[in-house]
């Protein structure tokens, strides 16, 4: 029982750990801004996603696929094909935000606690 936690939370570490690295990779050797990389992290899992791959990766990494934000690309293209399954062509539209809101909901009410718990600073040049 204990080794198949263990096992399993290497599986997380080593999934999540290699899409770290091919960005730490992409940040270091070249000359993306990191937006245009979190862009193509995003992009990336939509594509997998569309042609069935990322199911895969899910599969063996768990929440080390999940919540990089490759998975946030998985989920919108997933909600869309569901949404377009039951509403037709204007479930393209809203199926992606439905798919995410349960993360992008949680993420802005967590935002705001925490703007209300800490104080911001100003960073300095």
């Amino acid at each position: 029982m204990f080794w198949e936690y263990v096992s399993e939370y290497l599986k997380v570490f080593i999934t999540g750990g290699l899409i770290c690295l091919l960005g730490q990779i992409l940040i270091n050797h070249s000359k993306m801004t990191t937006a245009r990389i979190l862009v193509l992290f995003m992009l990336t899992g939509g594509l997998l996603e569309i042609l069935g791959v990322y199911r895969y990766v899910v599969e063996f990494g768990g929440a080390g696929a999940t919540v990089p934000i490759s998975g946030f690309g998985s989920v919108l293209v997933k909600g869309a094909f569901e949404s377009v399954n039951e509403h037709g062509f204007l479930g393209v539209i809203t199926g992606g935000m439905n798919g995410a809101a349960a993360g992008i909901g949680a993420a802005i009410f967590l935002s705001f606690i925490f703007a209300l718990i800490f104080k911001s600073k100003t960073k300095e040049k």
